[in-house]
């Protein structure tokens, strides 16, 4: 099979004109053509009167040797790589070894459970929170009633913080083992459309999420898999040896119990700030990271729309429109739209008591009104908080603090029309925009709960953005804080083996490790784990 990337069409294309596109791509005569599967769609909306979907296939042809021969130096013709995941190792027939252990149930956490179970070591999942249909029940609680679970919410339970999200499955991570097609042919086999196979940007949306993470987790212990539901990490148990490295040989449990384990793949979430706490007391090498901090930008669904595929706005072929900005400021930060949520709502992320977070979602259909997206201002530990691997976590708190105070309390988000926030005034009033947020938005000043550079930065950048994007910048474009939590503030630093720097038997991974920034990313950063763990079992 050759696979053909970048073969462009009319929006409007009949099927009947791809074959011939094909050949003519190919130079091959119509006969020559013995199929093709579709491998991947996307679209090109830079002439918004003309806007094209963009095709990659795998093909059949007569002589494929003739074909990639002839086209040898064109870099959009090459033969179709191999792309199934065949694990490394498998546990000998009656293995009977200590098993390893998970600890936490998101994107990394459930794909490293998963190819432990199918390389027959029977993993043990830990997780604080509860299984996806009660945490579900949880989070409406914050939503409808201002009633928090600090154990079960947005960001912890069964499926990770990525639950409630959009759903992305897209990354810009390395990929050449396409462990990220095993992610999608697994999510597709637990419920997940076929169409995400193939989209540029494929996403799954809550709802879908919800029923696959169940049929994922039947699947682990359909295969000799094992949950613990309601159970924290408290401390571990290590051996320090001579040279000061440590040794795992344990988890001491929220319930009192001692799990003996020497294997344990830690991928905890961004927000695990207890657990983070906990590392770094017990000598776990953590060191702080860059993340960004800023709020929720709202606008109309339709003006994207507009704004992106013109005429063609609402087109099927092209479903909710998105956007992906950045403007570096004159005061040297970094502006950007994060984690942007089309059709969607804003929603209270937050897993601390007296604190307000916000963060975006959307459904599968992406059929809300507004649109959403975090507009954010980069920062790092050397400029913003040098006091310690910690202290990202502190300043995350403070801002959250202060958006509650100046949200009124019962976790009601603090809001201000983008007119007001660049005339440096309190919204007394919102205005044709409604926000989406729950449990309500609170008009007032942003700028008492943002840093100072950050606020001077992102007023530098809405013209700049409404410049791209039309109505952008419009009055009435409501913003919602705060937005904290775009990305872990620590990093529990690995080796090439996967393993903790400074503690054997330890593997940090995905987004609470500060090695994965989304679905996608985390859940193959979890089959990393779980191959380098399996290894060193078989193996050793």
């Amino acid at each position: 099979m050759i696979r053909l990337s970048g073969l462009s069409l009319p929006l409007d294309h009949s099927p009947e004109a791809i074959a011939p596109a094909i050949c003519a791509r190919l130079g091959i005569a119509a006969e020559a053509l013995r199929g093709w599967t579709l491998f991947k769609r996307g679209n090109d909306a830079r002439r918004k009167n003309a806007i094209l979907l963009v095709y990659t296939f795998d093909v059949d042809v007569a002589d494929e040797a003739e074909v990639l021969a002839r086209l040898a130096g064109d870099k959009d013709v090459r033969p179709t790589p191999e792309m199934a995941w065949h694990p490394p190792v498998h546990a000998p027939d009656g293995w009977s070894g200590k098993r390893p252990v998970v600890i936490g149930a998101g994107p990394c956490g459930l794909f490293a459970g998963l190819v432990l179970a199918q390389m027959g070591l029977r993993p043990i999942i830990v997780d604080r929170g509860k299984v996806v249909r009660q945490r579900t029940k949880d989070t409406w609680g914050l939503w409808r009633r201002s009633e928090l679970n600090p154990d079960s919410n947005v960001q912890f339970g069964e499926g990770g913080a990525g639950t409630f999200s959009d759903g992305k499955l897209y990354c810009r991570v390395k990929d050449p083992r396409f462990l990220g097609r095993k992610v999608l042919e697994e999510f597709v086999r637990a419920g997940a459309p076929d169409d995400i196979l193939w989209e540029a940007h494929p996403h799954i949306g809550t709802f879908r999420l919800v029923t696959m993470v169940e049929s994922l987790r039947e699947t682990i212990e359909g295969l000799g898999g094992e949950y613990r539901w309601q159970t924290r990490v408290d401390d571990l148990e290590l051996d320090r040896r001579g040279d000061g490295t440590l040794t795992l040989r344990g988890l001491h449990l929220s319930d009192g119990s001692f799990l003996e384990a020497d294997h344990v793949v830690l991928a905890v979430g961004h927000s695990a700030r207890p657990t983070f706490e906990m590392l770094h007391a017990r000598g776990v090498h953590v060191e702080a990271k860059p993340f960004s901090i800023g709020v929720r930008i709202e606008h109309p669904q339709s003006w994207i729309d507009e704004a992106r595929y013109g005429r063609f706005a609402r087109h099927p072929d092209l479903g909710a429109a998105a956007y992906s900005l950045v403007h570096h400021a004159s005061n040297e930060r970094t502006v950007y739209s994060f984690c942007m949520c089309p059709g969607g709502r804003v929603v209270a992320a937050t897993s601390e008591e007296g604190r307000v977070v916000t963060n975006g979602m959307s459904q599968y259909s992406r059929a809300e009104f507004n649109a959403n997206s975090g507009f954010v201002v980069a920062i790092d530990p050397v400029r913003d908080f040098p006091d310690g691997p910690l202290a990202g976590i502190a300043l995350q708190r403070h801002w959250e603090s202060l958006a509650y105070e100046a949200g009124g309390g019962g976790y009601k988000a603090p809001g201000q029309r983008v007119e007001d926030f660049l005339a440096g005034r309190a919204s007394t009033a919102l205005g044709s925009v409604t926000p989406s947020y729950k449990p309500g938005v609170t008009p007032t000043d942003l700028s008492h709960c943002l840093p100072h550079f950050a606020v001077e930065a992102m007023r530098e950048a809405i013209p700049v953005f409404g410049r791209q994007i039309r109505r952008y910048d419009d009055p009435d474009v409501v913003m919602t804080g705060v937005e904290t939590r775009t990305s872990s503030p620590v990093r529990i630093t690995r080796g090439k083996d996967f393993q903790s720097l400074n503690v054997t038997g330890l593997f940090p991974g995905g987004e609470g490790a500060g090695y994965a920034g989304g679905i996608l990313s985390a859940a193959i950063d979890g089959i990393k784990l779980g191959e380098a763990v399996a290894q060193s079992i078989v193996r050793s």
